[in-house]
């Protein structure tokens, strides 16, 4: 289905001039293995040969372009000695230094008597000019060739800069004229080329200003870019949306059961997603949406009411959690929250064999296992639901795209409930969870309190380990968060086994250890010691970053907390003030602080607003950082930079929804303009969600 006119773009590096099977596997490894990844492979800067001075004005350390007279050559006492070229102008003289260069070469470039253009970086030795190998030489008929500015390209070991250069220059000759899809109106307005004349515009900067975010050329690329990725989303969501679901309704019995068991009220906006999440389930069509909620919000209430009305319709449904701690501490609350309807929630995760998991199988297949909880286990083949009408995904950035696919297709036409306890800024909201829907829960339940938080230097270390024996003496619980989990030659960050060491000596076997490294059977005997009794110091890594709830514990110490995101800080805080006595968290830091790193205490110390928070955390670290790109679903722009051209997502998201509306199919003239951007950016996957044509 891709166009004809693209083909050349796709065609493998190989087949670019001159490029042979080693040359071709640098480049793959640095850009990627088409003439198409060339294009978006950007230089990073330039060197300005312009610059043509005599050698009186020529500074040493700056990169120039001189004319010079061939005077003679100075051969080199033995191999390793180099070899120089005197040459002079009006004005002085120079050495062109070279090592290990060929004696025929050398001769037939630089001939006595003749003229050169010369360019390259001045040095002083030994109180005379010369010139290491240098990068440009050629006749005065190709001085108008030399005296350029040349683009300066991210490159990899072994590859050499002006190689690379050539096969772009090759790439980007390829690049066709293409159908405009851009609309004029917008293209005059905002002063932006071409696509073909923003696509040599780049890759011929005239100076460092086009190399920035703003100029013309990048932002048109970018632009589009983001308008390929809004369109994709709005494709894919409109094909799940148009695939037939089921309406889920319920009677609402269970549902006023247990919500008139709960200690507290529900706020309103619990109450308001609900809403959004009831008339989603109760339409012909899947619903898909994100459930976006603070630390403490009430996501999991929310959650449960939504899988309730699924079985109040005789059907089932299931709660993913990307870890085993998290998806039995899942289970142990719905258990508990399910008292008053006397069911018995399921649960499935990757250590479960043999009776226990073959009786879980047989319950989610034959139905009586009417709401299920689990781990990438609910994805295995052999994992059938009788009637699966509703999955609940916890903390979506551990997934992706497919794997909430693969869950939703254990039933017919699967409601799909995404929730994440990391409140996501607006702009990745777009990029990651363009297609879905957004519920927000911006209320905490009554009774949370407040944590009491403070930047403490690690010069005080020994001052809070008195404070946590105190805590401890007094019969509280505290967590001991490290970034480490064991020493490294590399770094001096405090590890979590040599933290325990420490605090095990001086308060004994009630400090427990947790990290990522350990069995998880390790991990959830010492995490039941922290909940139920026996263990009142846990020391760990962020494995207790997200979902853990121990409301006894009210102490947290992150040591090296200028080391950590503003959002993991956060995540990390949430772990206490979870019931109603005062809570307490102690940033230890290690001076000096970096102005970044002073932003991010004070802002985390001001405030438990997390939707503010991660506002800031975008601003202070970027986009590719806060979620982790890879970990969070993110797409990875090869152009468009979301730190600095986010406000053009918006723009684009906007812009699609105006396209689709005048045009569905992208059948008119823009429209197919369109599908061409569309397998530009490999998109290909969303494309055939369209009608051929």
């Amino acid at each position: 289905m891709r166009p004809q006119i693209l083909f050349p773009l796709f065609a493998a590096i190989e087949s670019l001039h001159g490029i042979g099977p080693k040359i071709a596997r640098l480049i793959e490894r640095l850009a990627g293995p088409k003439a198409l990844d060339l294009l978006w492979h950007l230089p990073s800067g330039v060197i300005d040969r312009r610059r043509v001075v005599t050698l009186r004005e020529a500074q040493p350390g700056g990169i120039v372009t001189l004319t010079l007279r061939i005077d003679g050559h100075i051969w080199g006492s033995s191999t390793r000695a180099p070899h120089r070229v005197r040459a002079s102008d009006p004005t002085g003289t120079i050495d062109l230094v070279f090592f290990h260069a060929q004696a025929k070469w050398l001769e037939t470039t630089f001939p006595i008597g003749q003229t050169r253009i010369v360019s390259g970086r001045i040095e002083q030795y030994q109180g005379s000019l010369q010139m290491p190998h240098p990068d440009r030489v050629g006749t005065l008929q190709e001085r108008e060739a030399i005296a350029v500015v040349e683009p300066i390209y991210p490159l990899t070991a072994g590859l050499q800069p002006r190689t690379l250069a050539k096969v772009i220059a090759d790439a980007v000759a390829r690049a066709p004229e293409l159908p405009e899809w851009q609309d004029p109106a917008w293209l005059q307005r905002r002063g932006w080329p071409s696509w073909q004349d923003a696509l040599r515009r780049a890759h011929a900067p005239g100076d460092a200003a086009d190399l920035l975010p703003v100029a013309p050329a990048r932002q048109r690329l970018a632009y589009d870019e983001l308008l390929a990725n809004q369109l994709a989303l709005a494709l894919f969501r409109r094909s799940t949306r148009q695939r037939p679901g089921r309406p889920t309704k319920g009677d609402g019995s269970l549902r006023e059961k247990v919500e008139s068991a709960l200690p507290f009220a529900l706020t309103n906006a619990q109450r308001l997603a609900l809403t959004e999440i009831y008339a989603d389930m109760a339409a012909p069509n899947r619903m898909l949406r994100l459930l976006q909620g603070d630390v403490g919000s009430g996501k999991t209430v929310v959650a449960l009411l939504a899988m309730l009305a699924a079985v109040e319709d005789g059907r089932q449904a299931a709660l993913l959690a990307p870890t085993e701690i998290l998806a039995r501490q899942h289970r142990e609350t719905l258990a508990a929250l399910l008292q008053p309807v006397g069911l018995e929630p399921g649960l499935l995760t990757g250590r479960d064999k043999g009776k226990v998991r073959k009786e879980t199988l047989a319950g989610l297949a034959d139905g009586s296992i009417r709401i299920a909880v689990g781990t990438h286990a609910l994805f295995q083949e052999s994992v059938e639901f009788a009637d699966l009408a509703v999955a609940v995904i916890d903390e979506q950035h551990r997934f992706g795209v497919h794997q909430r696919l693969q869950l939703s297709a254990k039933g017919e036409g699967v409601d799909v409930l995404v929730m994440t306890a990391t409140p996501i800024p607006r702009t990745l909201q777009l990029t990651a969870y363009g297609d879905m829907e957004v519920s927000k829960l911006t209320e905490k339940p009554p009774g949370r309190t407040p944590v009491d938080t403070r930047a403490v230097s690690a010069e005080r270390i020994d001052e809070v380990v008195a404070g946590i024996g105190r805590h401890l003496a007094s019969g509280g619980k505290a967590y001991w968060v490290c970034p480490l989990v064991e020493e490294s030659e590399t770094s001096d960050l405090a590890a979590a086994t040599d933290r325990f060491d420490d605090l095990r000596r001086m308060f004994g076997e009630k400090v427990g250890l947790v990290h990522g490294k350990m069995k998880a059977a390790e991990k959830d005997a010492v995490m039941a010691g922290f909940a139920e009794g026996g263990i009142d110091l846990l020391i760990a890594t962020t494995v207790i970053e997200v979902g853990v709830n121990v409301p006894a514990a009210t102490v947290m110490v992150i040591e090296h907390a200028e080391r950590f995101g503003l959002a993991q800080l956060h995540q990390l805080r949430g772990r206490v003030g979870r019931g109603d006595a005062a809570s307490r968290c102690i940033l230890l830091y290690s001076p000096p602080l970096s102005e970044t790193s002073r932003q991010r205490l004070a802002t985390i110390r001001e405030t438990e607003d997390g939707f503010r928070i991660a506002e800031e955390d975008l601003r202070l670290r970027g986009a590719g950082e806060v979620l982790g790109t890879r970990q969070s679903g993110l797409p990875e722009f090869r152009v468009a930079d979301i730190d600095s051209q986010g406000d053009l997502l918006a723009v684009a998201k906007d812009d699609v929804a105006l396209i689709l509306n005048k045009d569905p199919e992208l059948e008119g003239p823009r429209g197919q303009a369109l599908r061409t951007l569309l397998y530009l950016f490999e998109h290909d996957s969303s494309a055939k969600y369209l009608r051929a044509g």
